[in-house]
């Protein structure tokens, strides 16, 4: 079968390649999945750029893609919860990358199966996003009547966050460029800031909780606008020691990433605040959650661009540019 693999750290058009290898073997509790689509996420650029070194380095050649969308073709002994010919999505576990492929042989434990209103590239962008904000709003707490403020209201993590915490009774503010105040306000957020045209930090004040999807300065303008004792939770910004713990990080890196986060600290300290950053968890009960409102037309999923397997690294290039409105998708078959 076919499968596109990482070469080594640095430029995406230099490090990747397709390899002709031999179809998966399936355990015990694992189901064998005919891939149909794949979701391209920011993480897998990054790791190609070797952004994620710190955490887990890698050998080389190495498997890439973590979102999937396909049916079951063949299941372990141990698998209760699939059948053959179920239509399936899920984010496969951190260690066991591989969704950029023809098949793949997968956990059964962390696979759901697919809204039944959604075609299959409109499934596989769902479960890396979708997963990452349940978590992540899990973290803070999200409850009605909070207020929110979601960056990037246009991207792949950003359109699905805004729907989430409108489905939570959340008051939703959300920064975008001009060409996507209207269709993001569509998505239900109540203030669309046109970062172009205003200054976000004039608008946005004491709220409970920021989801920062932009790191660097971003983060810590965040404890700018939350209320005393709000919430910043980041997916890009400095990792919090307990995350670190949480990774099994030794004392000595723990300890260079504290530097690197004493303003953080400082900041977090001054507003009695919760600051988390958001490792995901491949969960299928909590895909199950998000089927559940896709299949109630509480969420839906916003598609940018399909690119055809033999494409797949225009795709990564694609989406590195960070103009995408929505996921990006790789289509297998």
């Amino acid at each position: 079968m076919k499968q596109l693999f990482i070469t080594g750290y640095g430029k995406i058009e230099d490090n990747l390649q397709f390899y002709e290898v031999d179809m998966p073997k399936v355990g015990s509790n694992e189901a064998l999945i005919k891939i149909n689509a794949a979701g391209v996420n920011p993480i897998d650029y990054k790791i190609i750029n070797g952004l994620l070194k710190q955490i887990n380095k890698l050998s080389f050649p190495t498997p890439i893609g973590f979102d999937v969308s396909g049916t079951v073709v063949e299941k372990g002994e141990g698998v209760t919860n699939l059948e053959i010919g179920d239509e399936i999505y899920s984010r496969v576990p951190t260690d066991q990358p591989g969704t950029f492929a023809e098949y793949l042989s997968v956990d059964c434990s962390v696979v759901a199966k697919k809204p039944t209103n959604l075609t299959f590239e409109e499934a596989s962008g769902i479960p890396l996003v979708g997963l990452t904000t349940i978590q992540g709003f899990a973290l803070a707490e999200i409850k009605k009547g909070d207020q929110v403020l979601i960056h990037a209201g246009s991207g792949g993590i950003g359109t699905f966050a805004i729907q989430y915490a409108k489905s939570k009774g959340a008051f939703v503010y959300t920064t975008t460029s001009t060409k996507n105040v209207s269709w993001v306000k569509e998505l239900g957020a109540d203030v669309v800031i046109d970062y172009k045209k205003e200054n976000y930090l004039d608008l946005v004040k004491d709220i409970d909780i920021v989801l920062d999807t932009l790191g660097k300065n971003y983060t810590k303008e965040a404890f700018r606008v939350i209320k005393k004792g709000g919430k910043v939770i980041t997916l890009i910004g400095d990792l919090d020691n307990e995350t670190a713990k949480d990774l099994g990080l030794n004392s000595f890196i723990r300890f260079l990433l504290s530097l690197k986060r004493m303003k953080i600290d400082s900041l977090k300290k001054k507003k009695s605040a919760f600051y988390r950053f958001v490792i995901i968890e491949p969960n299928a009960s909590q895909l199950n959650e998000i089927t559940s409102l896709i299949e109630r037309k509480m969420l839906k999923p916003i598609i940018d661009k399909i690119f055809n397997f033999d494409d797949a690294i225009d795709a990564l290039q694609y989406l590195k540019q960070g103009r995408a409105k929505g996921k990006v998708i790789i289509k297998m078959r």
